[in-house]
């Protein structure tokens, strides 16, 4: 891709780290096969006063992001920053209205995935049904289809329903995750998207003779995960980054 020149030194040494960490999870979503074309979005909140954040630049394979490519625009949608890009208005809408609601939601992901997307139309949502499913669903909200997201009046009743957890299945639409850092955005959506996937493996065969777990064990992962993912976030950071710098580097550009 012939991106923009080089931003490293242009920013503050803050704002280039959280590029440069939110180009990785661009890359990492493209590495486990979680893209969807140029569609989709992973937001990251630029630290300091202003109200800033980055996002995708629109028509960019989230396989070749760059930390210079990304677009920093405001609350309302304004560029900030001179770029060649544009960004799509409907991740403009649903991560807009996360980032202004939750001041610890610094990084917003949201996916397409075949797995999420199935289990987002299925009318029980996620069932307690495998170890990754027990520790995502105390962590989980919901929120209804209403269209594309290009109507701003629905940030309210998505902020609404996402409330204080981690993890979304938008209804008919995919999956959303929010992170103090993107290292714990992108632990709360492997785990998210991890039970999809085993959900839909499962019911593969039928409903009628799938296996919950027990209630005592479902309370018992309760307690064992209630400290939260931001300590197992942190351990599996690093390598992650090892794994891009081996199979996908350049996103540091």
């Amino acid at each position: 891709m012939a991106g923009p020149s080089s931003l490293r030194g242009r920013v503050s040494e803050q704002e280039w780290g959280a590029r440069v960490e939110l180009a990785a999870l661009y890359r990492l979503v493209a590495l486990h096969g979680w893209d969807d074309a140029i569609f989709t979005h992973v937001s990251m909140r630029v630290p300091g006063p202003e109200h800033h954040f980055l996002i995708n630049p629109y028509g960019v394979y989230f396989d070749e992001m760059t930390a210079s490519a990304l677009v920093k625009v405001d609350l309302d949608g304004r560029i900030v920053m001179d770029t060649p890009y544009k960004i799509n208005p409907a991740g403009f809408t649903i991560h807009s209205a996360i980032h202004a609601a939750r001041p610890d939601a610094m990084c917003v992901m949201h996916l397409h995935t075949d797995c999420g997307v199935g289990v987002s139309a299925q009318a029980e949502g996620l069932l307690p049904i495998s170890q990754n499913h027990l520790i995502i669903i105390p962590r989980l909200a919901y929120h209804g289809y209403e269209g594309v997201a290009l109507n701003h009046d629905e940030r309210e009743r998505l902020v609404a329903d996402l409330g204080d957890r981690s993890v979304m299945m938008l209804r008919n639409h995919g999956t959303l995750a929010v992170g103090g850092s993107a290292a714990e955005a992108w632990t709360a959506m492997y785990f998210l998207e991890r039970a999809c996937a085993q959900q839909v493996a499962a019911l593969s065969g039928g409903r009628d003779h799938i296996l919950t777990a027990p209630p005592e064990a479902q309370e018992v992962v309760l307690g064992q995960t209630a400290r939260g993912m931001a300590a197992v976030a942190q351990l599996g950071w690093p390598g992650l980054l090892r794994k891009l710098d081996r199979k996908l580097p350049g996103y540091d550009a």
